[in-house]
């Protein structure tokens, strides 16, 4: 596939912060474990639909890098800001990664790029997803865990992994309901088909070539990238289906990294990765996650956070009164959010909490809860939740 051989590498262990936030489910969770092996539905129609992962915008961003995009042509674009971009709880507007796809498009023909971004996507790269395919028992059940937990990298409104069994094989398939000529639709599904390849290989510890490709792509002038991403020239182009057709005994063979009891694991990593996840569907929600960023440096202003999203000032303040909203409203919920945290969640004195959120002391800081709650911080810590009762106030 391009620049490496997948097939002959073990696949990558789990990065810590992975494992950590994995060890914090359970321990004794199983594959017979009651973790529901599908996504649930109104997570996923209600808070994902039209994002993708942080980590396939950043796959994106890369290639066009790569391939030597201006990045003046996609900089600017919703979720691109190193503090969207680098955090994996963002969902970027899916709308970026096809800018850039049809960007990188207009300066390499999509096989290749196809054959780049698989060639960019390695081990890990994707997150959890990634590991779902490469530690279950056999390569089959990785990627039927993978299609149920296809949201936590893809916008499932449009993309859709499926998997066909029909005794001897196995097709793997990718929709996308993208016109067969938009380029950069075609970039994606064969891509899709090699990662899916790739991350079955890894999984098999060994290259597992198709035995029929088919794309819903017009054929290319050239597809030399193509035959050497899948492995095969049993390319079928025009299809009405993407989809790459395995043997079964290839995919239901054990793979040789299958860790017993870490796909349940990973499953719970995934519902509570989707659970948490911050969708940037506006501009509204690209500001707060900009003013959250600059709270956690300190005490944010109206400049620093402009600056961040690449406005003046008086432009940031009309915006969000074309919001409904002001900057002092925004910046008193976020304080007032964050520090009934500190209160549930923290065993850190009033006094402490004061000087953390930027009051002068202990005072004022029960005089803004008492504003907001009609309650005391220390009644508010013992209730464990916030009151109905929260008022905003435009003073801070």
């Amino acid at each position: 596939m391009g620049g490496g051989r997948p097939d002959a590498q073990a696949p990558a262990p789990l990065p810590l912060r992975l494992i950590k936030d994995v060890r914090t489910l359970t321990f004794e969770a199983s594959d017979s474990s009651p973790v529901s092996p599908l996504c649930s539905a109104t997570v996923v129609s209600d808070t994902h639909q039209g994002t993708t992962s942080s980590a396939l915008a950043r796959l994106n961003f890369h290639a066009a890098r790569l391939l030597g995009v201006p990045d003046t042509g996609y900089r600017h674009l919703p979720g691109l800001a190193p503090e969207h971009l680098n955090d994996d709880r963002c969902r970027t507007p899916a709308s970026t990664s096809v800018r850039i796809a049809e960007l990188a498009t207009g300066h390499t023909p999509w096989p290749e790029l196809s054959r780049l971004l698989a060639r960019e996507s390695g081990i890990g790269s994707l997150g959890v997803w990634d590991y779902l395919i490469t530690s279950a028992p056999t390569p089959l059940e990785g990627i039927r865990d993978a299609s149920s937990y296809f949201a936590t990298v893809a916008d499932v409104a449009t993309d859709t992994l499926r998997i066909t069994e029909d005794g001897a094989h196995t097709v793997i398939s990718h929709v996308n309901r993208a016109d067969l000529a938009h380029e950069a639709a075609c970039a994606v599904r064969a891509y899709a088909l090699g990662l899916y390849q790739r991350r079955l290989s890894e999984a098999a510890q060994r290259r597992l070539v198709p035995l029929r490709v088919t794309l819903a792509a017009e054929a290319p002038g050239r597809h030399g990238a193509l035959s050497e991403l899948y492995g095969t020239r049993t390319i079928d182009f025009e299809a009405p289906h993407t989809s790459m057709t395995f043997l079964t005994a290839d995919l239901t063979t054990p793979s040789p990294c299958a860790q017993p009891g870490l796909p349940a694991l990973l499953r719970g990593h995934a519902e509570r990765a989707l659970a948490t996840a911050v969708p940037l569907r506006d501009w509204l929600d690209l500001f707060r996650t900009a003013l959250a960023a600059a709270h956690d440096r300190g005490t944010p202003t109206l400049a620093a956070v402009a600056h961040r999203l690449d406005v003046s000032p008086r432009t940031l303040q009309r915006r969000l009164d074309e919001h409904g909203t002001t900057w002092n409203g925004e910046a008193e919920t976020l304080r007032r959010d964050r520090i009934t945290q500190l209160l549930h969640h923290t065993d850190l004195t009033v006094d402490a909490i004061a000087v953390r959120s930027g009051y002068a002391d202990a005072r004022a800081l029960r005089r803004a809860v008492q504003r907001w709650y009609g309650t005391t911080p220390a009644a508010l810590r013992r209730e464990g939740t916030a009151p109905a009762r929260a008022v905003v106030t435009e003073g801070v």
